[in-house]
């Protein structure tokens, strides 16, 4: 009798813990269904589509939805935010597979999940707000640094290039626009927060108006040091899109070529300025020009066609076996082939293979990526007669050290190479060309971009677009471009805001967690000591 009673009680309590777990999964699903409507809403803010005042009511429509939720709850509601907002930010990797898309959904809505389970613990402390913009910073920080070198695709900056709150950038770098952004969306948060006192509402309105106000005032200089380089960017176009392009390199090239021996044509007959340099894209030669006869022979025509360096965006062979690079080559007329940079930051699983061995058997598609790229070891800093330019390749101008790197080595003009060809139409470019127009605020550079297929062109200093090209035409464009030394304040503090912010984040999780931990063991709200071994799962 006496055992069969006890395997009553056990069933009902079992029975009543899966109640329980239900009733806090019951409480918790509709703030899960807020945070994605606001990861959604936060995807809108960028390019194509391109509404930032979004991120103002994304931010504290996320944090209402973490507000009075456990760490469980809150990892649970930031994983529906960011996983939303990655599916909504990047569609374009669709072209690449739909189920490549959503694992790098899921992966950086992981780094959300994290922020979300400890902003429900944060948003308990006294300075809350600080505290909170800090930790968004630590969040994107980490989701660009891990894992394979991170994805920095998902920061709040990039969406503010035609904004006031942008020229920021200029001052603390786009890691401190993104705190700025990012303490805007609490500080709304902390004025409509039912709870928050008329103090805090007053010095959050006090302060939002401040850095609205404050930003608005910044001027950023567009002039030179008294140095002006002609530059032109050629935009050769290539014959399809998506994949389709892959294995026509001969046909990229000799596009490249004829655009560059029209412009030859025009400078000949005085319509069109002789530049001082020439600027192909990334990809403009598929094929080795140091092992290839007839690419060195296209290069070289082009090149003593118009008689000035061309800077070339090749794919060289080596440095190990079955191994490859991305690189900008400096081709002079009279000399040859000379300076050269190869990327530095392949794209992971577009570029190379992280786990090759591993995952080649069973993923078929890798396959098509070919040899692994090899990571350059150096920045891109390249004097060429005269002018320090600082070459990027692609997808690497979102990565911080990359560009702080070239600021260093002294680059006076920006240079982006690039082949977003695969991902023509898809809104990509856009997103990358605003991404560039962040880095020229942020340096005081101007910024000159060549694309074999779009988007290519000219963004000056202040972040204002000089011209931009079509996608899948022909383009060939000669600036004027103002040879610039002096460093914005951002280039001077370099990563310091970044570090700084992060740390204050990764600050405010500790005294979280230590107020956590002694609410358990002997403060007030100490709750009652469960009766089972299993804990129930609050909401």
């Amino acid at each position: 009798m006496y055992g069969r009673a006890t395997g009553v009680r056990r069933d009902s309590e079992d029975k009543g813990y899966r109640v329980d777990r239900l009733k806090a999964l019951g409480r918790v699903l509709p703030r899960v269904v807020v945070a994605v409507a606001a990861g959604a809403m936060l995807g809108f803010a960028f390019e194509p589509h391109d509404h930032p005042w979004l991120t103002i009511l994304a931010i504290p429509l996320f944090l209402a939805a973490l507000n009075g939720a456990s760490a469980k709850g809150g990892f649970l509601i930031g994983a529906g935010f960011g996983i939303t907002y990655y599916l909504v930010l990047v569609p374009w990797l669709s072209i690449i597979g739909g189920d490549a898309a959503i694992a790098l959904a899921i992966l950086e809505g992981l780094f959300y999940a994290v922020f979300g389970a400890f902003a429900t613990q944060v948003l308990k402390l006294k300075l809350w707000p600080l505290w909170i913009a800090c930790l968004w910073v630590a969040t994107e920080f980490a989701a660009a640094s891990i894992p394979f070198g991170g994805f920095p695709w998902g920061r709040l900056a990039w969406a503010f290039a035609d904004s006031p709150l942008g020229k920021l950038a200029s001052l603390v770098g786009n890691p401190g626009l993104s705190f700025a952004i990012a303490l805007l969306g609490v500080l709304v948060y902390a004025v409509l927060r039912p709870k928050s006192a008329l103090k805090l509402r007053v010095v959050a309105l006090v302060a939002g108006v401040a850095i609205v106000g404050g930003s608005a005032l910044i001027n950023l200089s567009t002039e030179g040091d008294g140095k002006v380089v002609k530059a032109a960017m050629v935009q050769g176009n290539v014959p399809g899109k998506g994949l389709e392009f892959l294995g026509r390199a001969r046909t990229v090239t000799r596009n490249h070529l004829n655009a560059t021996l029209d412009l030859q044509k025009r400078v000949q007959e005085g319509s069109e300025d002789k530049p001082d340099i020439v600027i192909w894209p990334e990809n403009s030669t598929d094929i080795d020009p140091y092992k290839d006869a007839e690419t060195r022979a296209d290069i070289e025509q082009a090149v003593k066609a118009v008689d000035v360096p061309i800077l070339v965006g090749a794919v060289t062979e080596g440095p190990g076996p079955d191994e490859r690079q991305t690189t900008g080559i400096v081709w002079d007329p009279v000399t040859g082939p000379g300076q050269r940079y190869a990327k530095r930051h392949p794209v992971p699983f577009g570029e190379y293979i992280p786990f090759r061995d591993q995952l080649l058997p069973y993923i078929k598609r890798l396959e098509m990526i070919g040899r692994q790229t090899a990571p350059g070891t150096v920045p891109g800093v390249m004097p060429i007669r005269g002018v320090t330019y600082g070459d990027v390749i692609c997808f690497e101008l979102a990565y911080d050290n990359v560009i702080q790197d070239v600021m260093k080595g002294g680059a006076q003009v920006l240079v982006v190479q690039t082949n977003n060809a695969t991902y023509g139409g898809t809104g990509q470019p856009e997103q990358q060309f605003a991404i560039t127009r962040m880095r020229a605020i942020e340096t005081g550079r101007t910024v000159l971009i060549a694309s074999t297929s779009g988007i290519s062109g000219v963004i000056q200093p202040d972040g204002t677009v000089e011209h931009k090209s079509s996608q899948f035409v022909p383009d060939v464009y000669v600036a004027s471009v103002p040879v610039r030394d002096t460093h914005t304040l951002a280039t001077t503090l370099g990563g310091w805001p970044q570090w700084i912010l992060s740390g204050l984040g990764i600050l405010g999780v500790v005294l979280a967690l230590v107020a956590r931990r002694r609410r358990a063991t002997g403060g007030p709200e100490t709750p009652p000591a469960p009766t089972r071994s299993r804990e129930k799962i609050p909401a």
